[in-house]
């Protein structure tokens, strides 16, 4: 079944707070992860232009690629390396304004420049971890935390 998002713009809080309920119900409904973070991914990206959205799942003690929108990324990225692999060990957000200035950041575009990545916790551990890069510095902040961790909190895994 099709779905459309319905987003007037408006500032950052306004468009989480139009697009979470809709992405709630959306996933609700649905037990498949993959088509769930699918639908996540392509909902973020087209709400706010990210230059990357999408998933990483703990597969085999690696975060194995899963559903994305931009361009190639990483395929496998080891525990407590890089943005990803540090949100998974320390099982918290993490909110790079320069990934340039994170030690051992995992550059899988030369065009990423902040990130955001936070982590699927179910049943105490990490599942997953949602990563968000923008092409640009400074892009995310405590109000994308906020709402991506309450977006991880209720997806259907």
């Amino acid at each position: 079944m099709a779905e459309n998002l319905i987003i007037n713009g408006g500032n950052k809080q306004e468009l989480y707070e139009t697009l979470l309920p809709q992405l709630q119900s959306l996933t609700a409904g649905e037990t498949d992860m993959v088509a769930n973070m699918a639908n996540v991914a392509a909902a973020l990206k087209q709400t706010f232009g990210f230059f990357w959205v999408g998933f990483y799942v703990v597969k085999e003690e690696m975060l194995v690629l899963a559903p994305f929108q931009g361009p190639l990324a990483c395929t496998r990225i080891r525990y407590g390396k890089g943005v990803c692999g540090t949100a998974w060990k320390e099982a918290r957000t993490m909110v790079v304004p320069d990934v340039e200035q994170f030690p051992g950041h995992i550059a899988c575009s030369s065009d990423s420049r902040s990130e955001i990545v936070v982590p699927v916790v179910r049943d105490g551990k990490v599942v997953a971890v949602l990563d968000i890069d923008s092409d640009n510095l400074n892009a995310f902040d405590g109000t994308d935390a906020k709402y991506l961790e309450q977006l991880c909190a209720f997806l259907p895994m």
